[in-house]
């Protein structure tokens, strides 16, 4: 089971295991707001019901990361478009591409890479876009920050109830949580 973690204004900021919510819990740094009805936790001295929803009580310092380079921050950079066509496109059809093919010395970096759909990619081949009569849509650059925090939750189980509530929009929150 796992427990929705929320940030002193009620916001969600990720979700944990029912064991780290009970660590936090004990070590003062967050108070359970919701529980799940049907779980007990049980130990020789105490019973309690399983977290469901918790929040921290004081604000977390956000230290700002350099954004770290993989497939998902890349996604989220160019937006879930295709660089190419601009077609919008879903986390399992984006492909890295190679602005400058790997063949000819290209890096993979932020300078040299951006998400295109299949057909775009297999067009471009081992070229460079002007050699594939290609345009990019907005040139790859390293992002100093990627907006919002998301969070993957799996519909096909179901949101407990507990978590509706404080996860309003729903279609915003289907992707994976960065860290």
């Amino acid at each position: 089971m796992e427990t929705l973690v929320l940030s002193t204004r009620y916001e969600p900021v990720a979700r944990v295991s029912w064991e780290r919510a009970v660590t936090l819990f004990f070590a003062g740094k967050v108070e359970v707001v919701e529980e799940y009805e049907d779980r007990c936790i049980r130990s020789v001295t105490l019973e309690l019901r399983m977290p469901s929803v918790i929040r921290f009580l004081r604000g977390v310092r956000a230290f700002r990361k350099a954004v770290r380079f993989c497939r998902e921050n890349v996604l989220a950079r160019d937006e879930g478009r295709c660089q190419y066509c601009g077609r919008k496109i879903s986390r399992t059809e984006a492909t890295y591409d190679h602005v400058v093919p790997r063949a000819r010395g290209g890096v993979t970096s932020w300078d040299n890479v951006v998400i295109a759909c299949f057909r775009c990619n297999q067009k471009k081949g081992g070229r460079t876009p002007a050699e594939a009569g290609m345009k990019l849509r907005v040139a790859p650059a390293k992002p100093k920050a990627l907006l919002g925090t998301r969070l993957t939750l799996a519909y096909d189980k179901g949101i407990p109830l507990s978590w509706r509530k404080f996860v309003r929009d729903a279609a915003y929150w289907q992707v994976e949580l960065e860290e």
